[in-house]
C-alpha cells in the first residue's frame, strides 16, 4: 500500500485567507454604515423641509410668550368717613355682589350730628318764613307810604339773611345725611374679597384701605412680548392662551385689546439710564392687553397674578 504524504499548510496562505475575509466584513460594514448615514441624512432633510414648510405657512404667522400674567381692574374699598368699626360682615375669599354691605361703622356720632342739623334746618325754615312774611307785609305798606324806605330796607336785609341761613342749614343737613349714609360701606363691584385689613373695634380714617374686591369674571391678561415680535401685532387679533393652573388641557381664547404706550422699563420706579459709557443693549418687552372670553372664565375661573402662555395669530 502506498504511503500517504501529508504536506503542512503554508501559514502565509492561511493568513491571506483570513485577511480577505476581514476585508469583506469591513467592506460590508462600511456599506451598511453608508446606507445608515444616507438614511439618517434623508430623514434630517425631510424633517428640515417639513419644519421649514410649517414655519413659512404656519409658525411664521404666530408670536408667543410665556411672560404673561392675569390681571384685573380691582376695587380698593376705603371709607369716605372716619369712625370705629362696629361690624365686619365679610372675610377673605368670600364672593360678594355689588351693593352688598361689607363693613358698618359706629354711627352714634353721625346720628347726633344729623339730629342737630335737622333742628338747625327747622329753625332756619322758621326764621325764613317769618322774615319773608314781614318783608311781604312791608312791601304792601310801602306802596301806600305808611312806612319809611329805611324800614323797608331793614326788612329786606333780614329776609336775605334768613334766606342765606336756610340755605346754609340745608347744606349742613345734607352733609349730615351723607356722613350717616357713609357709615355703611358696600361693595362697589361683584368679585372676591381679598387682602381684608379691618377688624371690629378698629378706628378707621378716611381713605384707609380696608380690603380689595377682585372681579374674577372680568380678568384680563397682560402678555409681555419682545419688541421684535410686535411688527405685525394689531388690536383685534385672536389669541389662544393656556395657564399653569389648568395645564394644556384647557385653552382660553381672546383678542388683543391694546398695546401699552411704552415698555415696562420705561415706567419703572428707577428707569434705566442708557446714556452711559458702559451701555449694553437689552431687548425690551411691551405689555399687550388680552381680553378673555367671559364664558370660558366662568367655566374655568382665573386668579390675579397667575402665569399664562399666550400665542397671537397675526393673520387675523
Amino acid at each position: 500500500m502506498p504511503k500517504l504524504s501529508i504536506r503542512p499548510v503554508d501559514a502565509s496562505m492561511t493568513q491571506s485567507f483570513a485577511e480577505r475575509e476581514d476585508d469583506a466584513v469591513h467592506a460590508k460594514m462600511k456599506k451598511n454604515r453608508k446606507k445608515l448615514l444616507l438614511g439618517f441624512a434623508s430623514v434630517l432633510a425631510i424633517a428640515g423641509i417639513v419644519a421649514g414648510t410649517r414655519w413659512v405657512l404656519v409658525d411664521s404667522h404666530y408670536v408667543s410668550t410665556d411672560n404673561a400674567y392675569v390681571g384685573a381692574e380691582s376695587a380698593r374699598v376705603t371709607p369716605l368717613a372716619g369712625g370705629p368699626v362696629a361690624n365686619v360682615l365679610v372675610s377673605d375669599t368670600q364672593v360678594v355682589k355689588a351693593g352688598q354691605v361689607l363693613v358698618r361703622l359706629d354711627d352714634t356720632d353721625a346720628k347726633l350730628a344729623l339730629a342737630q342739623a335737622e333742628a338747625d334746618r327747622a329753625k332756619g325754615q322758621a326764621d325764613y318764613d317769618h322774615a319773608k312774611m314781614d318783608y311781604d307785609r312791608r312791601k304792601l305798606l310801602d306802596k301806600s307810604g305808611a312806612i319809611s324806605a329805611e324800614e323797608l330796607t331793614t326788612a329786606r336785609s333780614q329776609f336775605a339773611a334768613a334766606e342765606a341761613g336756610l340755605v346754609a342749614a340745608t347744606a349742613r343737613l345734607n352733609v349730615a345725611q351723607l356722613v350717616l349714609a357713609r357709615m355703611t360701606i358696600a361693595a362697589p363691584i361683584d368679585g372676591v374679597v381679598t387682602n381684608r385689613n379691618v377688624e371690629v373695634g378698629q378706628r378707621v380714617e378716611v381713605g384707609s384701605p380696608l380690603m380689595v374686591i377682585v372681579p374674577i369674571g372680568k380678568v384680563y391678561v397682560d402678555a409681555n412680548f419682545k419688541e421684535g415680535q410686535l411688527t405685525k401685532v394689531v388690536v383685534g387679533q385672536s389669541v389662544t392662551l393656556t395657564s399653569d393652573l389648568y395645564g394644556d388641557d384647557v385653552t382660553f381664547h381672546g383678542h388683543v385689546a391694546g398695546l401699552s404706550g411704552g415698555t415696562g422699563s420705561a415706567f419703572a420706579i428707577i428707569p434705566a439710564q442708557n446714556a452711559t459709557g458702559n451701555w449694553i443693549k437689552v431687548v425690551q418687552r411691551v405689555p399687550v392687553r388680552v381680553s378673555l372670553d367671559p364664558a370660558e372664565l366662568k367655566a374655568y375661573p382665573l386668579r390675579v397674578g397667575l402665569s399664562m402662555r399666550a400665542k397671537i395669530d397675526t393673520r387675523t
